[in-house]
């Protein structure tokens, strides 16, 4: 299979997707902006992923050694041993007991996770997949490509959450109490690692950010002061998108509160005072064209053309304003049924099928018409419509 072409016309999660569903062994090489990552795939499980333009803070050894796993020398010794044994930097380490097998493997499924995930905020590039063998990488354990399409999109869904409060990589942080006794104490190293590679997932509270696990105690120790979000992702070793969700938890929780660099707002998701005020004079004058526009609107529409309808939603018997609506609801509904998809492997039979397993709500099937859309199951494909009316 030769498959190639822009990430506009066929998306990071597609090309996962299809990689996966059919189980190929070979090399997808994708390009974008200079940045360039090879992602290896056996019997469509992702094996190993590499960036060819990988900064040296991004390379296994700076990264043990920036998470004070191993010294400078040590890593400059065993880089040496490298070259005269060509072996691999690994073996040397754990070889010349510089740093346990675990912690080494531990490492490696960070680094590959960190790479593979900065794939769903690529909008634009070129990719190319070519089939051949691909040796495994003994140290990274293999990851099916439907877990890793679901993890992704999960942090896609939690990152705007997220940003509101961790603004900066340079923000640093101040403790204000001390945590809960843990229920459950984890020693293991690569348990840091469960939420980026687990086949189940966890529950994350909807989205509310309002729990204190493993990944927020190891961030919480690594807050000091003066340390910024860079430092503490480092000596976290959880990545950047679980140590940041981290950080915003213990905020939202009030065990810790953000500083921002100076010149910037004091508080994360606070803006400064001149910012208030202009964001406060936009609203007023944008509230004043809303309100001039909701009475020139009051003197020409006949409100009896708009009802409420029945299951508590909204229903429209303006034609134009039903249509409207329907696009973006339409879109909705597709994505769910991708999502039901990744999930259960095969489309529903019928739209209540997406109610029963809770990725829609009742009223969504029909929103914002009485009838239900029009759904048809064709094989791996489906065909989605308005109510045939």
């Amino acid at each position: 299979m030769a498959l190639k072409g822009t990430l506009k016309d066929f998306g990071i999660a597609d090309i996962l997707q299809l990689i996966g569903q059919q189980q190929k062994t070979g090399i997808l090489s994708l390009t974008n902006k200079g940045e360039s990552v090879n992602v290896s795939f056996k019997d469509g499980n992702i094996v190993r992923a590499e960036s060819t333009s990988r900064n040296r803070k991004d390379l296994i050894g700076s990264m043990l050694v920036v998470a004070n796993l191993i010294t400078e020398s040590q890593l400059e010794f065993a880089l040496e041993t490298q070259k005269r044994t060509l072996q691999r930097l690994g073996d040397v380490l754990v070889g010349q007991g510089s740093v346990s097998l675990e912690k080494f493997r531990g490492m490696v499924a960070l680094q590959t996770s960190e790479t593979l995930f900065k794939l769903f905020a690529w909008k634009s590039g070129h990719y190319a997949f070519e089939v051949h063998e691909v040796e495994a990488d003994g140290a990274f354990t293999p990851l099916r490509a439907e877990s890793v399409l679901m993890e992704g999109f999960r942090r896609v869904d939690e990152w705007p959450v997220v940003k509101k409060r961790i603004t900066s990589d340079s923000m640093t942080f101040e403790k204000i109490k001390e945590l809960p006794p843990p229920a459950l104490q984890k020693d293991d190293f690569d348990d840091a690692l469960d939420d980026a590679f687990a086949e189940e997932k966890k529950e994350i509270n909807k989205g509310e950010f309002q729990s204190v696990g493993d990944n927020e105690r190891r961030v919480y120790e690594a807050i000091a002061p003066g340390r910024t979000v860079t430092r503490i992702i480092e000596l976290s070793m959880l990545g950047e998108f679980e140590t940041s969700k981290a950080l915003c938890n213990l905020i939202n929780l009030e065990y810790c509160k953000g500083i921002a660099p100076a010149g910037e707002s004091s508080m994360p998701g606070r803006p400064s005072r001149v910012k208030t005020l202009a964001g406060a004079l936009g609203r007023i004058a944008v509230s004043m064209l809303v309100v001039g526009a909701l009475l020139f609107l009051f003197t020409r529409v006949d409100f009896g053309t708009f009802r409420l309808g029945g299951s508590g939603g909204t229903t429209y018997t303006d034609p134009a304003a039903q249509r409207f609506a329907s696009r973006s609801q339409m879109t909705r509904l597709s994505t769910a049924l991708e999502v039901y998809r990744l999930e259960r492997g095969s489309l529903p039979d019928g739209l209540s099928q997406l109610v029963e397993a809770g990725i829609v709500n009742a009223d969504d099937v029909h929103y914002p018409w009485r009838e239900d859309y029009y759904y048809r199951r064709d094989g791996a494909t489906y065909v989605l419509l308005p109510p045939l009316r």
